[in-house]
């Protein structure tokens, strides 16, 4: 089995456009070599979110590219207070 054909955003958006001009979902997915169904996928996602479809491989949206940076961030800041947490639990032991 190949490696799966990666398109890129203009190349989706120009698929996109001869079908809003008038061409046949059929006749443009013949045309690019894609399955129609592909078409079918990019309309769906294009008309859920214009602004930010079609984000790239390994990008994400803007507000989920944010949302995992504050994740991971929260994340950062859990883990240095457990940190301190027990070297002030070790270091207020009294000695012997």
């Amino acid at each position: 089995m190949g490696a799966r054909r990666r398109y890129d955003r203009e190349f989706k958006l120009e698929a996109l456009r001869l079908v809003k001009g008038g061409k046949r979902a059929t006749e443009v997915a013949r045309d690019l070599g894609v399955h129609v169904n592909l078409i079918y996928y990019w309309q769906k996602q294009l008309s859920d979110d214009p602004e930010y479809a079609f984000p790239g491989h390994g990008k994400l949206r803007p507000p989920d590219e944010q949302l995992r940076h504050l994740q991971r961030e929260l994340a950062d800041v859990k883990e240095e207070r457990d940190i301190l947490k027990k070297a002030l639990a070790i270091f207020s032991k009294r000695p012997r």
